[in-house]
């Protein structure tokens, strides 16, 4: 075991919110997606570590990178996931957002405004999706869309822990001008509650991402492949159903998370819903044709 992978948290892909490489994704896509994945949960550790210095953290995600791009092979993970993206043809860039991302966390744990937060998802949660899309083939047309969905699910997982990013990691992602609107400061987030101010000022972030929401609803239509269509549009339908929550639940005091069954649930009823959609719109194509 190499020096950061004894770092790794032990979180799996079935561990996090949205769903990764599932059963809807194509058996040939997921050796890829799956390794894409290991080598973001292990910078993503290594960016969370408690007791790493922001000096130590760079220089880890440092050897990350130098193994990605082939300079070093250190880090055994992101190796594979360079051979597996060169035998796809597929870039290195989307993990190197990613370390910008992680990078960004070693150093930096206030955001100022809205804007700030979302050129912060720009590098964490948009090459994800973009990566998928290319896995899949997608058009870079789907980009824009993919992007905010993908934003969407950041602030969603902000704004669930962000008790814990506070209370663990001395990290805010909640925008200060928000918090300061409302009178607040980021002590507000150690409560054992969330006061009514705090409360209006993470419903009013909700809202906003309701908005990213709406931007990001065509991008199930606008990929051509069917199963991961379906994974778009369960995950767009798991992050509504959060978001909504977050409008009216304190997440300092409250469940926000779906159990298992609940995602079961949900999972199931979108893909009838998308499967539902897509033969509707054949029919209408048949019948005007």
């Amino acid at each position: 075991m190499t020096d950061i992978e004894a770092l790794a948290s032990g979180k799996g892909h079935t561990d996090e919110n949205f769903p990764v490489g599932s059963a809807l994704i194509a058996a040939r896509h997921r050796p890829v997606v799956l390794a894409f994945y290991r080598v973001a949960r292990l910078s993503d550790d290594v960016a969370d570590h408690p007791t790493l210095s922001s000096a130590e953290k760079l220089a880890r995600l440092g050897a990350v990178e130098a193994s990605l791009t082939g300079r070093a092979e250190t880090v055994p993970a992101a190796t594979a996931l360079r051979r597996a993206l060169a035998a796809r043809g597929i870039t290195e860039a989307h993990m190197l957002d990613l370390l910008e991302a992680f990078r960004r966390d070693a150093v930096k744990t206030r955001y100022a405004d809205w804007d700030e937060l979302m050129d912060y998802c720009r590098y964490s949660a948009a090459p994800v999706g973009r990566f998928m899309l290319d896995v899949h083939g997608e058009a870079r047309s789907t980009w824009a869309a993919s992007d905010a969905l993908c934003a969407a699910l950041q602030v969603i997982n902000h704004l669930q822990d962000c008790g814990k990013d506070y209370r663990d990691l001395d990290r805010v992602y909640i925008p200060l001008d928000a918090l300061a609107g409302a009178g607040l400061d980021v002590r507000s987030l150690g409560e054992a509650r969330a006061g009514p101010a705090l409360r209006g000022v993470i419903a009013g972030l909700a809202g906003r991402t309701a908005d990213l929401l709406c931007v990001a609803a065509p991008l199930e239509a606008g990929v051509k492949d069917l199963r991961l269509a379906l994974e778009i549009g369960v995950i767009h339908t798991l992050a509504a159903s959060l978001n909504g929550r977050l409008e009216t639940r304190d997440p300092l005091s409250e469940r926000v998370h779906h159990g298992k069954l609940e995602t079961a649930g949900l999972a199931l009823s979108a893909v009838a819903a998308s499967l539902g959609g897509r033969l509707g719109s054949r029919r209408n194509r048949g019948a005007g044709a």
